[in-house]
């Protein structure tokens, strides 16, 4: 089982490097004026996105199979485990969310500023805090 944590662990990292910058992109293409950063953007994004998705579903999958093989009935009582359920399920929210500004952008129907993407891109830094704090401390 340490492995499979292990792998979980790694491969939430590969996840969340492309999260931290999926938006980072976004923010560059809302302020890009020529078509030529624009479809250099709409590349980046679309690879970047793609190549992330399995690493969520990976993460996923191992999370799952911890939860199932031992860490449901030895945690089901505690409310750090709930909570960290819930964040989980807004990152994977998150995802998909990104994965739809992405095919805004390929659209040419991008509707935001790039503020409004300065301020998206910090809201997986605040889950991955709240998550690491919860796994590692237990508080509650």
């Amino acid at each position: 089982m340490l492995y499979i944590k292990a792998l979980h662990i790694c491969f939430m990292v590969a996840w969340f490097a492309g999260l931290f910058y999926l938006p980072r992109l976004f923010v560059y293409h809302a302020m890009s004026s020529d078509e030529v950063s624009n479809a250099r953007f709409k590349i980046m994004e679309r690879k970047l996105y793609y190549f992330i998705t399995p690493f969520m579903l990976i993460t996923t999958a191992l999370g799952l199979w911890m939860l199932y093989a031992y860490a449901w009935n030895a945690y089901k009582a505690t409310g750090w485990l709930h909570i960290k359920l819930v964040l989980v399920t807004l990152l994977i929210g998150y995802h998909f969310y990104c994965g739809k500004l992405v095919k805004d952008f390929a659209a040419d129907k991008n509707t935001h500023s790039h503020v409004f993407y300065r301020w998206l891109n910090e809201l997986p830094v605040l889950i991955l805090f709240a998550v690491v704090i919860l796994v590692v401390a237990k508080p509650f």
